[in-house]
């Protein structure tokens, strides 16, 4: 069974009324049904979650144009005339993205640790300072339009301090940093269970503030180098999903164990234990070796080797706790990272793009259902937050000045003096969209060609 959102037309203010209609599925086969029930089972799951209100729209780009192409209102005509622009809109969009692409490729090669052409980390001091400047800038423009969130340092710093049941306790020295940014997407409250002694071992199930998406950018000072191969020439990216709040410290480098106060306890106590019981026999051995002779002796040396012999099974068994954690810490960062280096710069590149589109896209067929008339700025914004609501079942902050500004800009909509907002025809805004793909080529050949001339 599909579930297709259909408009059925105007409410007072000019509001817009949505509701989930089921088609008819009496041709759906098997593996649609379980296809759509999986779809189902993951949707009800990203529903549960509790969410704060973002202004990322968690929607694939395609289905979104399926959704609003099924809209009653359009004629056949118009909906093959939507999709037409909807396809021109994705290829300006692209066309504009691997112009950033190309350029910031440019710049964070300079920084990329993982670069494979050679004399790229070679550079004065002075021009290293310069591209670096230019690459945060761009990488922030960039994770704004893919709708991540800057944490701030007070808030990077509480998140260190404290540790979750399933991470690791780090001790972080921020002094190790040229350059340290963490951002952020999807603040969801999600559920995990756990054990604990004093409850017999009982699973309970509780809440944990996670990040869907943690994005950190870093870059070592050169008298801070961790253990391994780091260099501090080098801007680092690593992308991760699903992380609790309070394990952000597990992200980053120049992190030293922290051992709890139980894991103290386990090598301390026994070990001291040990400690004092042996020097008791071992006085006792030797008040029996000067009255026992040589078998005294003996029996002396037997303690003593005891006691050496405990203190290296209490070290390796804080050996043991150590390497413990650091399978905890491998394991979690092993199914958790997404992406590294250069692979982060392509794939947030792509997210923005995505989200650009799905705003334009949404923008622009609700704007045409408003008619003549028109809509403001706050009647867009609402007409898109509750189409988004029965849709995904949770609240979206639309970006709607944003998307408006990107159909004004390849004039496929135009706001009235008083502040009234209507989208041009189908036909004229895919001429729009045509100019702006030409004028894009034009471009992109003038510039090969300018390249061409100085080779």
């Amino acid at each position: 069974m599909q579930v297709v959102a259909h408009y059925h037309g105007m409410v007072p203010n000019n509001g817009l009324m949505f509701q989930l209609m089921p088609e008819d599925d009496s041709m759906a086969t098997p593996d649609e049904d379980r296809e759509e029930t999986l779809c189902d089972d993951w949707s009800t799951q990203r529903q549960n979650l509790r969410r704060a209100r973002e202004q990322f729209i968690p929607i694939r780009r395609a289905r979104l144009v399926h959704l609003l192409a099924e809209d009653e209102s359009l004629s056949a005509e118009e909906r093959g005339l939507f999709l037409r622009w909807c396809e021109q809109l994705a290829i300006v969009m692209h066309a504009e993205y691997h112009k950033r692409l190309d350029e910031m490729k440019n710049d964070y090669d300079r920084f990329d640790p993982d670069v494979a052409t050679c004399g790229e980390l070679e550079c004065s001091v002075q021009e290293r300072n310069e591209t670096a400047t230019s690459v945060l800038a761009g990488l922030m423009s960039v994770l704004q339009s893919a709708n991540y969130q800057r944490l701030s340092r007070d808030a990077i710093e509480a998140a260190v301090e404290a540790t979750s049941d399933w991470g690791v306790n780090l001790n972080v020295d921020f002094e190790a940093f040229e350059h340290l940014e963490v951002f952020s997407r999807g603040d969801v409250i999600s559920t995990r269970s756990r054990r604990y002694w004093w409850t017999g071992y009982r699973r309970e199930t509780v809440d944990v503030p996670v990040y869907e998406r943690l994005l950190v950018l870093f870059q070592l000072r050169d008298s801070k180098q961790p253990e391994g191969a780091v260099d501090p020439r080098a801007i680092y990216l690593k992308l991760f999903k699903n992380i609790p709040k309070q394990d952000i410290d597990m992200l980053l480098p120049c992190g030293k164990f922290q051992m709890s106060w139980l894991d103290h306890g386990k090598v301390i106590v026994p070990t001291m234990s040990g400690f004092l019981l042996a020097v008791a026999k071992g006085f006792t051995a030797a008040i029996g070796a000067l009255i026992h002779g040589f078998w005294g002796v003996v029996a002396f040396l037997g303690f003593v080797g005891g006691t050496a012999g405990y203190g290296v099974k209490s070290f390796l068994g804080y050996l043991r706790t150590k390497d413990k954690y650091q399978l905890n810490l491998t394991r979690n960062l092993y199914y958790q990272n997404l992406d590294n280096n250069a692979g982060v710069l392509f794939r947030i590149l792509d997210e923005a793009e995505e989200q650009e589109c799905r705003e334009a896209i949404l923008a622009y067929a609700l704007l045409r259902r408003a008619g003549h008339d028109g809509w403001t700025e706050a009647e867009l914004d609402w007409a898109a937050e509750s189409f988004l609501q029965n849709v995904l079942g949770f609240a979206v902050d639309f970006e709607v000045a944003d998307a408006l500004r990107k159909l004004e800009r390849l004039g496929c909509a135009t706001p009235d003096e008083f502040g009234a907002w209507r989208a041009a025809s189908l036909n004229a805004a895919s001429a729009r969209l045509t100019e702006a793909l030409l004028a894009s080529q034009s471009y992109n050949s003038r510039h090969i060609s300018l390249e061409g001339d100085q080779a």
